[in-house]
């Protein structure tokens, strides 16, 4: 693949990827606002409360889990 085909190639995943944390953002809180179940964002917030969950369950793994994925987001350049 020529160079530039790579480049729209990881500009795609990088804004594919900002549109996911965005939506997880906004599911968050549309939670917090909105007493009761929503259908989609709902299931979002009880997957990352659960994920949170077993993370914390396994100790040294978990926080060196967590410090992994805390610095590929920070490395990341949405370009």
């Amino acid at each position: 693949m020529p160079d530039g085909m790579i480049e729209k190639f990881k500009r795609g995943i990088a804004q594919l990827t900002e549109l996911g944390l965005l939506l997880i953002a906004l599911a968050i809180v549309l939670d917090i606002l909105v007493v009761g179940d929503l259908p989609f964002f709902g299931g979002v917030v009880s997957e990352l409360i659960a994920l949170i969950d077993t993370l914390g369950e396994n100790g040294i793994v978990g926080l060196i889990a967590v410090a992994i994925i805390l610095w590929l987001f920070a490395k990341r350049n949405p370009g």
